[in-house]
């Protein structure tokens, strides 16, 4: 019996390890090359992981919930077919409370996840959130696979569904507080969420393995504001999206990785990798307060209207939780915005294995002295503050500095 061994993928640098969410498929199973086989998350991105190869499922070494490590093998497909035998057979052992299946209770509404896939057939079949809250789901912890909204959906349209009931909610046991939540008096504890616990792993790791300094400058960016007042209307009806300030930050950055490569880099060990390639990381805010960092590819090969519409279709896709893997790796730098919540300035911590990140404060009008020919002058002007964080390991003062310094020259010089 030929045998293959499916991993788990690595789904994004810096990410070592993905929670199982589901399997679309059993012992027994004949899958084709691109089958789903199981549904994996990660602090990043929610992903169907499709079989490489055709064959039978003779092995699956993980249950639903489990956290494996990236190159753990999970699963075996023989490749020699359906008419394999079955010897070497090995499936999952379960526990006692797994062996008589369970009809899963449906969470509620604040408390429930569905994956992108689950999320795009309800919407192509019209289904509406109310409604996909009502639907029994028998992945991991209640939740709707691919299989359970296929099988809603074609009850649904052959008349075996008249309405949508909301499922029986199980009766609350109030003298003990849900798992993960519990009140002391006048506190209220709640565990974090996986992805909220990975982003604070994250940080402390970067802050252990970095040495951070920060710079900051004050740009005057008149021009670029000028510049965009005119060309905003324009320009949304030309690209179909809207004009802001970020595809001229994200291009002054990339000129500037350009001219100081020595940013343009990671750190293994006293090793130093220069990497070919400039990936610019848009930090993006999500709906659940999270926080996920998309990444346009080559950005320095982008002209302004590449880089708007690469960064506002990579913002559309975070928020709507349709990032694919590729989206979200690779980044060597990262810009995040603070200017968007009215703050001026911050400290913001590397996104590792990256050497430095910049910040981007909220452009407000100012008093200035303006040196003409004629002497020195008070005027009204636009400014905001740039931050960079930058690792003291291989950033040092004068390159951090002079990097800085170009993306100001670079936004203060700005041709209307």
């Amino acid at each position: 019996m030929s045998r293959f061994e499916i991993k788990m993928p690595k789904l994004g640098e810096s990410i070592t390890e993905g929670t199982i969410i589901s399997w679309s498929v059993q012992v027994g199973d004949v899958i084709k090359e691109d089958d789903v086989l199981f549904e994996v998350n990660t602090a990043k991105v929610s992903a169907e992981i499709p079989s490489p190869v055709e064959g039978k499922v003779v092995e699956i070494l993980f249950k639903e919930g489990d956290t494996v490590a990236v190159g753990t093998v999970v699963a075996i497909v023989d490749i020699g077919g359906e008419n394999s035998g079955d010897e070497g057979v090995v499936v999952v052992s379960k526990t006692a409370s797994e062996e008589t299946p369970q009809v899963k209770t449906v969470k509620t509404e604040e408390e429930r996840w569905y994956s992108p896939i689950v999320l795009q057939l309800a919407r192509e079949a019209g289904i509406q959130p109310k409604e996909l809250d009502t639907i029994p789901g028998t992945g991991y912890q209640g939740r709707v696979s691919k299989k359970d909204i296929k099988s809603y959906i074609v009850r649904k349209q052959s008349g075996g569904i008249m309405t949508a009931k909301p499922a029986a909610t199980p009766e609350i046991q109030r003298t003990a507080p849900a798992s993960g939540t519990f009140s002391a008096e006048g506190v209220e504890v709640k565990e974090m969420d996986r992805v909220r616990k990975v982003i604070a792993d994250h940080m402390v790791m970067s802050k252990h393995t970095s040495p951070h300094v920060t710079n900051v400058v004050e740009v005057d960016v008149t021009k670029l504001v000028k510049w965009r007042d005119k060309n905003k209307d324009a320009f949304f009806r030309r690209e179909g999206v809207k004009l802001t300030y970020m595809p001229a930050i994200t291009e002054a950055v990339a000129k500037a990785l350009a001219a100081y490569p020595q940013v343009n880099v990671s750190v293994e060990g006293y090793n130093i990798l220069f990497k070919k390639h400039i990936n610019v990381g848009i930090a993006v805010s999500l709906n659940d307060g999270n926080l996920i960092v998309p990444v346009v590819r080559d950005a320095d090969r982008l002209n302004l209207n590449g880089l708007a519409v690469a960064i506002d279709s990579l913002a559309l896709k975070a928020r709507d939780n349709k990032l694919m893997p590729d989206d979200i790796s690779g980044g060597t730098f990262t810009i995040t915005n603070f200017g968007t919540f009215k703050s001026l300035f911050g400290t913001p911590v590397i996104n590792q294995p990256q050497v430095a990140i910049l910040g981007v404060g909220y452009i407000e009008k100012k008093p200035a002295v303006i040196e003409t020919p004629e002497g020195d002058v008070i005027a009204i002007r636009r400014k905001m503050y740039l931050s960079l964080s930058y690792d003291h390991r291989v950033v040092d003062g004068s390159l951090g500095g002079n990097f800085l310094y170009f993306i100001k020259e670079y936004l203060e010089n700005w041709k209307e």
